[in-house]
């Protein structure tokens, strides 16, 4: 699309009422209009024209404190229709949404609902439309899916995500749940005693409990044989058991831990290696073992969490995947992070030696691996619990 600069007058330029982002920090559009007093504005808005004056199509920012700035000018690049009398409205409101993409201030939800007005407009809504959309955009099918996801969550927990107070890893595995469950869900969050970590994996886990007609190894017991009965009280057991030997073991490690370095290469004399070599793999054992317990700890939280175990929600990743599959068979191979249901990964305080975690398909929770980050790629294949 060909273009060319002028200085326009401010009021020859209206605002996009498809503008994708709606949130602007004040204190940061104050402090680039003070930027743009003493050097100037140093990268041009981009406009569109129309039947009065021009429209703003990228620069929405810069716009405003100019604005703040009491200029009355701003340099612009106008766009030219190639071989059409007009640019398009939604040619305009994407190069919007890639401009605004890029920006670390854009929400969630506004990403989502640009995304969902594209797929909308330009493909009628066709899930099959995910992967243009992503394409479009240059990112993952993936991001896009978890993205939409969003919009199936209640209006007070999108307004929770908005805020930054829930991070998006959470909603997307809340926007999973029935919608009476996220309304538990956010009721028990609002106490205010569970991270962001910890929703992730109750989440998760209420929305494996939602795929099962009674919740996982709540049986009613009335509904047990003796046989049965007796077999699940020995289990009971062994498990307290084993956690009692566990502990036990607690003094032993501890002095090793308050040892003197030099005293321990003396005492353990040519089997130093040998001897981390075990503990570490000690290590790894009680570090899969505690991630284990946390998800336990997930579960029994959500089962009391739970309104109605029955009452699934759909699945929007797995629909628009599903679609995709059908339509192009090979696209699974080319977006391998891509999957029906994300499981979230191990904990920040479990992972802080361990390796990222890869994007992986699983139906279990996923062995204790690294932290991440929710970078472009990063609504990854197993949602790790950070505080996005």
């Amino acid at each position: 699309m060909s273009h060319k600069f002028a200085t326009l007058k401010m009021r020859q330029i209206h605002r996009n009422p498809s503008q994708p982002r709606k949130t602007f920090d004040e204190d940061a559009l104050n402090e680039l209009a003070e930027s743009i007093k003493r050097h100037g504005l140093l990268q041009p808005i981009v406009v569109r024209k129309v039947a009065e004056g021009y429209e703003l199509v990228a620069g929405e920012r810069r716009f405003r404190a100019n604005e703040l700035a009491d200029n009355i000018t701003i340099e612009a690049k106008i766009l030219l229709p190639d071989g059409e009398s007009v640019i398009s409205d939604m040619d305009s409101f994407e190069k919007a949404m890639a401009e605004n993409l890029n920006r670390e201030d854009m929400l969630p939800l506004e990403e989502a609902r640009g995304f969902k007005k594209v797929l909308d407009e330009k493909y009628d809504g066709d899930l099959a439309g995910v992967a243009k959309v992503a394409k479009t955009f240059s990112k993952s099918v993936q991001f896009v899916n978890q993205r939409l996801a969003l919009l199936g969550l209640r209006p007070e927990i999108q307004a929770a995500v908005d805020l930054g107070h829930i991070g998006t890893q959470a909603a997307v595995q809340i926007a999973a749940l029935s919608k009476e469950n996220q309304k538990a869900v956010f009721q028990d969050w609002k106490k205010g005693d569970k991270s962001d970590n910890q929703l992730v994996h109750i989440a998760y886990a209420m929305r494996k409990q939602e795929k099962v007609a009674k919740q996982d190894s709540m049986v009613d017991v009335e509904e047990m044989t003796p046989e049965e009965k007796a077999e699940r009280s020995r289990a009971q057991a062994k498990t307290k058991s084993d956690l009692d030997a566990i502990e036990g073991m607690w003094e032993l490690l501890d002095s090793i831990g308050k040892a003197d370095p030099t005293e321990l290469a003396r005492s353990l004399a040519g089997e130093v290696g040998k001897r981390l070599e075990q503990m570490d793999r000690v290590a790894e054992v009680v570090q899969k073992a505690r991630f284990q317990l946390r998800q336990a700890k997930a579960h029994a939280d959500a089962s009391e969490i739970m309104v109605n175990p029955d009452a699934a929600a759909p699945d929007l990743v797995a629909e628009a995947e599903a679609v995709l599959a059908k339509v192009d068979p090979a696209a699974g191979d080319a977006e391998p992070e891509a999957q029906t249901e994300p499981a979230p990964a191990a904990d920040d305080d479990m992972a802080a030696e361990a390796a990222p975690a890869a994007d992986a398909e699983t139906e279990s929770p996923a062995e204790p691996e690294g932290d991440d980050t929710e970078a472009e790629g990063a609504p990854v294949a197993e949602p790790v619990a950070v505080a996005a």
